[in-house]
């Protein structure tokens, strides 16, 4: 079974993210409120998928991205942030994010972009 973790600093949208995933047979979630956590996480897990928020305390994003990248070259980190401008998504596109899904999604959405990058 998959493994996911989901890092965003918002509990409520954890807690979506999860939902919209469990209807989909995803259920093996792992969750990281900040940057930090999710790279301690990251180390101690080994998600196959990584859905990271951009704005978080301790450690954004990007910052995060670039840590895990350092851990695992290959792993697969999908930015899902509210924070969509233009150069922020080939920002994080460039360091090596998998993929973007702008903050609001609809749930078809984003379960389109995990289950592809699972695959």
């Amino acid at each position: 079974m998959s493994k996911i973790l989901i890092a965003d600093d918002a509990s409520f949208m954890r807690l979506m993210i999860s939902q919209i995933l469990a209807r989909q047979g995803l259920t093996n979630i792992i969750e990281a409120e900040n940057g930090v956590q999710a790279v301690e996480l990251y180390k101690s897990n080994n998600p196959d998928l990584t859905l990271m928020d951009i704005t978080m305390p301790e450690l954004d994003g990007l910052a995060a991205l670039a840590e895990i990248l350092k851990i695992d070259p290959f792993a697969k980190v999908v930015i899902c942030s509210a924070v969509a401008n233009e150069n922020i998504v080939k920002e994080a596109l460039r360091q090596g994010a998998v993929g973007f899904v702008a903050k609001p999604f609809r749930p078809d959405e984003l379960l389109n972009i995990v289950l592809e990058k699972l695959n």
